[in-house]
C-alpha cells in the first residue's frame, strides 16, 4: 500500500482546465473568500460556516503557520504576498506539470496571460479558447468599426475564422463552452437563417441604443450555434483533433441547475461523434451521468475538477467513488479549475490527493482492484488521460517525495538505534490480538531480524489466515478455514522491551502476499477509523486504566487463595502495601514499565481481593491500545515471577467488584475542545451503546460485571458528572470515562467502535439528548430516569449485544459495517458466537472460571 500512497504524492498533475491569476493591481478587488465557494454577493457571507472553507483554513493554517481563523489566513496570505510573492505562488503550484488555461473568464486586463503562469510549473502552459468570449469579442469589434451593413454576416465569416485559425495554432489545445450558463446542455442544431435573424436583433438594439460595449450573448439559438459551428469545424480538421470543454454541474447562481446535467448533451454527442469532448468539473451533482457518457461513447471524457475545494471531504470522495463506478480511469482527468488566487491551486491539489488516498486503498482492500491498476489508475487521472487527450507530449518524471519516508530503511534504522541501547535483548516478539483478545505472538532472533531488515525487507513472518478465526481452544469458528496465509509484519514503532529478561516486543499487523493490510487486522481497523475521524478534524487522546487481580498459580476452588492480607484489602487501603512480597512486586512492575517507557500515571489497590489499578498516561488512540497490550504483558510476567496469576477476569468474585479496562478520552476538534462537538460524539456512543458493548463486553462473563451499585457503570444507558454509576462519567469538557468495558475486549476493535459511533454523532450533529444524571439510575423510579432521558438497558447478554449489532436501524450499525466494514463484523460475530456456545458446553461454573482466569 505505501507504493500506492507514493503514486498518489509523486505523480505529476496535467491541470486539465484552469484560469488565470489576477495580477497584484487587481487582486484586492476580489474577496478571498471566493476560494472555497461559487456563491457571489450577500451569499457569500455565509460561507465561513461550510465544511469546504473549516477544511481550507485548516489547511492553510498548517502551511502559512498561523492560527486557524479565517482572519489569521487572510493576514498570513497577504503578508505571503507582499513577502515572498513569487516563492509563496510556486509553492501554491507545486506537483503541477502545466496548465490548459481558459483565459476567457471575465478580468480582462486584470488577470495574467497564459503564458505567465510558466514559471509557476515544470511545462509550458497552452491555451484553451472560450468560444463565447471570441464571439462577444468580435460582436464589439463590429460595433466598433461602426459599419452598419450586414453586420451578421461579417459576425459569422470572423467567428468561423476565429476558430479555424486557434485549431490551426500550436499554442491552443482545446475548446471550452459555457452554454450551461446561456442556454442549458440540451444543444439544438439551429438552422443558419434563424441565427442570422437572431444576430440582426442584436446589433439592430445595440445601434439603435448607440451601445459603446457589448457584455454577452444570451440568445440560446446563437449559444447553439457557436457550439454547433465550433464541433463541425473541430470535426472537419486534421487528426489529431482538438478537445471541446464543457462547462456542466455546478456553477454561480446564475446557471440553471436542472440544465447543467451532461444526460442533456447526448443528442450533441451522437451528431459529432469524432469531436473530444470533455465533461468539466465532474458534473456535480450528476457525477454518475458523466461517468456513464463517458464510458458508452468513444469521444467522451469526464475530468472530476472544480469540487477540490468547493466540496467537503466526504463529498470530494464520493465523486470519485461515482466514477469509478462505472467510468474506465483512462477516460477521466482532473483539473483545478484554479482561478485568481494561487491558494485555489494549492487546495485543489492537496485534497485531490487526499481523497485519493482514502479511495483507491478501499478499492484495492475489497480486492475491486489491483495495487498496480491503483497505481495506474492515478497515473491515468493525474496525467496520461489529459497528455494524449490534448496531444501534449509530456514525459511522465514522478515528483520528488521528501514527505514519504523509506520506511524500510527507517525501521533498520530505528531497530539499530535500540539494539545499542539495550544489547541484551536477544529476541523480537511479534504480538497480535485475535477476535477472541487472546494474545498471541511469533518470535524471531534479533540476528534473524537484523538480517532481514539489512536486505531492505519488511521485518514480517507467514502466518495462517486461520489465525484471525481461531477459537481460544485453536478449533475454528464456522465459515474460517485453515487455507490461504498472511504476512504477519511488525510495526518497529512500537517495539519495548521485555516482557521477559532479553525480550523486547512489537505489536504487529496482518498483511495480504500482495503487500495490501488484511480487512480483518484489528491493529488496521482502528488505524483506518482514526484517519477517517481525523478527516472530520477529530483527534483524541485516550488513557486506560489498567484493572487487575492477583490470585494464586494454583487455585483449588471456586473462592481460591490469594494473598496474606486478603481480610485487610479493600479500596484504596494501605494496608494491601504491608506484605512486603506485595510490596516489592508492585514496585518491580512500576521500574519494568519505567524502563519499557511506561510511566504510570499512579496505581492504588482496587476494591476487589487482590485487586489492583494501574493508570497509563493519556496517548494517541493506536499508542494508548499498544501500550495497554504491553504493560498487561509486563504485569502478567513479574507476577508469575514471583509465583502469583494476574487475571482480568471481568468478576472473579461474585460479592467483590469487578474487574474492568476505563477508557478516558479527550476529543479536539478544528475549533478546539468545542462543547457542540464533543457532546455530540457522546451522544453518537450513548444513543448506539448496546451495539458498542458487543466489542467492549465481549464475554459471556463480561455481563456478571454489569450490575448496579459496585461502581461498575451500572446498567442502564445514561451518563453523569462524576458519576460512578453511569456508563460514561464526565470529568469535565470533553475528558469523558468509558466505564462499560473490560479487560476481555479486542482493545483495537473496541476503540474503533467507539471512535467509530461518537464521529457519527458528530456528523449527525445532534447534542445531548440525555440530561447529566446526578444519582444512581438504579435507584429512580421510570418517571425519574424519564427526566434524565434514560430508557434503555444495557444487554444484559452477549447473546444480546450480538444480535443489537446485527440490527438494522442505528448509525452505529452504519457507523460499524461502514467503518470496520462488513467482512469484519461478520467474522466477529462468527468468532464470538462460536465462543459461546464452547463455552456454554462446559461443566459447571467453576470449569468456566478456571477457563477464563488461566487464559485471561
Amino acid at each position: 500500500m505505501d507504493e500506492l500512497i507514493q503514486a498518489i504524492h509523486t505523480t505529476p498533475i496535467i491541470d486539465n482546465h484552469a484560469h488565470p491569476l489576477l495580477k497584484p493591481s487587481a487582486i484586492s478587488k476580489y474577496p478571498l473568500l471566493t476560494i472555497t465557494t461559487e456563491a457571489h454577493g450577500p451569499a457569500i457571507e455565509a460561507t465561513k460556516s461550510s465544511l469546504s472553507h473549516i477544511r481550507a483554513v485548516n489547511q492553510l493554517s498548517k502551511v502559512l503557520k498561523c492560527e486557524v481563523t479565517w482572519d489569521a489566513v487572510e493576514k498570513a496570505v497577504q503578508a505571503e504576498r507582499e513577502k515572498n510573492g513569487l516563492d509563496w505562488e510556486k509553492r501554491c503550484f507545486e506537483g503541477i506539470e502545466t496548465l490548459l488555461v481558459d483565459d476567457g473568464l471575465d478580468g480582462g486586463d486584470e488577470v495574467f496571460d497564459y503564458g505567465w503562469h510558466d514559471h509557476l510549473v515544470e511545462s509550458p502552459c497552452k491555451r484553451i479558447v472560450r468560444i463565447e468570449k471570441v464571439a462577444e469579442n468580435i460582436i464589439q469589434d463590429i460595433l466598433e468599426s461602426g459599419k452598419i451593413t450586414g453586420p451578421e454576416v461579417r459576425f459569422i465569416s470572423k467567428f468561423v475564422g476565429s476558430i479555424t485559425d486557434a485549431l490551426a495554432d500550436p499554442e491552443v489545445v482545446g475548446f471550452k463552452s459555457v452554454i450551461c450558463y446561456r442556454a442549458g446542455l440540451d444543444i439544438q442544431d439551429i438552422n443558419l437563417l434563424e441565427v442570422k435573424t437572431e444576430l440582426r436583433k442584436i446589433f439592430e438594439a445595440l445601434y439603435t441604443s448607440d451601445a459603446k460595449t457589448f457584455r454577452r450573448i444570451d440568445e440560446p439559438a446563437i449559444n447553439y450555434a457557436l457550439v454547433t459551428m465550433t464541433a463541425r469545424l473541430i470535426q472537419e480538421s486534421a487528426a489529431p483533433r482538438k478537445p471541446f470543454q464543457f462547462h456542466t454541474g455546478l456553477g454561480d447562481n446564475d446557471i440553471t441547475l436542472t440544465k447543467s446535467s451532461p444526460s442533456h448533451m447526448q443528442p450533441f454527442i451522437r451528431r459529432h461523434p469524432e469531436v473530444p469532448i470533455v465533461l468539466l468539473h465532474a458534473s456535480y451533482p450528476w457525477t454518475q451521468e458523466a461517468g456513464y457518457l463517458a464510458t458508452v461513447y468513444e469521444n467522451v471524457y469526464a475530468d472530476i475538477g472544480e469540487v477540490f475545494p468547493f466540496l467537503s471531504q466526504e463529498g470530494q470522495e464520493r465523486v470519485i467513488r461515482e466514477i469509478l463506478e462505472l467510468c474506465p480511469s483512462e477516460k477521466i482527468c482532473w483539473s483545478t479549475d484554479g482561478h485568481w488566487f494561487p491558494e485555489t491551486y494549492f487546495l485543489a491539489v492537496t485534497q485531490v490527493r487526499e481523497a485519493l488516498e482514502v479511495v483507491l486503498p478501499e478499492h484495492v482492500q475489497k480486492k475491486a482492484m489491483s495495487i498496480p491498476q491503483a497505481i495506474q489508475a492515478v497515473q491515468n487521472i493525474f496525467f496520461h488521460t489529459s497528455n494524449k487527450l490534448y496531444n501534449l507530449d509530456l514525459q511522465l518524471k514522478l515528483l520528488p517525495s521528501p514527505r514519504l519516508l523509506d520506511t524500510s530503511t527507517q525501521d533498520l534504522q530505528h531497530f539499530k538505534t535500540f539494539l545499542a541501547e539495550h544489547p541484551e535483548v536477544k529476541h523480537i516478539r511479534l504480538q497480535y490480538e485475535d477476535y477472541t483478545a487472546t494474545s498471541r505472538l511469533r518470535v524471531i532472533p534479533v540476528k534473524k531480524a537484523l538480517q532481514v531488515l539489512t536486505d531492505n525487507k519488511a521485518l514480517e513472518v507467514g502466518i495462517t489466515k486461520a489465525s484471525l478465526g481461531l477459537l481460544q481452544n485453536d478449533t475454528l469458528a464456522p465459515g474460517v478455514t485453515a487455507t490461504g496465509e498472511y504476512k504477519l509484519r511488525a510495526v518497529l514503532s512500537t517495539l519495548r522491551l521485555g516482557p521477559g529478561q532479553g525480550f523486547a516486543s512489537a505489536q504487529a499487523e496482518f498483511y495480504e502476499l500482495d503487500g495490501t493490510p488484511a480487512v480483518l487486522c484489528p491493529r488496521s481497523i482502528l488505524r483506518r477509523t482514526i484517519k477517517k475521524a481525523a478527516a472530520e478534524n477529530l483527534t483524541f487522546l485516550l488513557g486506560f486504566e489498567i484493572e487487575i487481580v492477583f490470585l494464586s498459580r494454583h487455585p483449588t476452588d471456586y473462592q481460591p487463595e490469594t494473598l496474606t492480607h486478603a481480610a485487610a484489602h479493600v479500596w484504596s487501603s494501605a494496608r494491601a502495601l504491608d506484605v512486603p512480597r506485595m510490596i516489592h512486586m508492585l514496585s518491580e512492575i512500576n521500574e519494568i514499565l519505567s524502563e519499557a517507557g511506561i510511566d504510570l500515571e499512579q496505581w492504588h489497590p482496587e476494591g476487589a481481593t487482590g485487586q489492583y489499578e494501574f493508570v497509563l498516561p493519556p496517548l494517541t488512540p493506536l499508542e494508548a491500545v499498544d501500550t495497554l497490550l504491553h504493560a498487561r504483558e509486563i504485569i502478567v510476567a513479574v507476577a508469575a515471577s514471583h509465583g502469583l496469576r494476574a487475571t482480568l477476569h471481568p468478576k472473579p468474585f461474585a460479592s467483590k467488584c469487578g474487574t474492568a479496562a476505563h477508557i478516558h478520552l479527550s476529543i479536539t476538534s478544528s475549533i478546539g475542545e468545542d462543547k457542540t462537538v464533543y457532546e455530540a460524539f457522546y451522544q453518537g456512543i450513548l444513543q448506539n451503546l448496546n451495539q458498542i458493548t458487543a466489542f467492549t463486553y465481549s464475554h459471556a462473563v463480561s455481563y456478571d460485571r454489569v450490575k448496579d451499585g459496585f461502581w461498575a457503570g451500572g446498567r442502564w444507558i445514561c451518563w453523569g458528572t462524576q458519576n460512578r454509576e453511569t456508563p460514561l462519567r464526565k470529568i469535565g469538557g470533553s475528558h469523558w470515562e468509558i466505564k462499560c468495558v473490560d479487560g476481555l475486549a479486542n482493545m483495537y476493535l473496541a476503540v474503533a467502535a467507539i471512535l467509530a459511533a461518537g464521529t457519527e454523532g458528530v456528523i449527525g450533529g445532534k447534542g445531548l439528548q440525555f440530561g447529566d444524571c446526578d444519582v444512581d439510575p438504579a435507584e429512580l423510579d421510570e418517571e425519574g430516569r424519564k427526566g434524565f432521558g434514560i430508557t434503555e438497558m444495557i444487554h444484559g447478554s452477549l447473546e444480546g449485544a450480538l444480535r443489537g449489532l446485527g440490527e438494522g436501524g442505528s448509525s452505529v450499525r452504519e457507523g460499524v459495517r461502514k467503518w470496520l466494514g462488513d467482512e469484519v463484523v461478520d467474522r466477529y460475530v462468527a468468532v464470538k458466537t462460536a465462543e459461546l456456545e464452547m463455552m456454554g458446553s462446559m461443566r459447571g461454573v467453576l470449569e468456566k472460571w478456571r477457563w477464563i482466569v488461566e487464559r485471561y
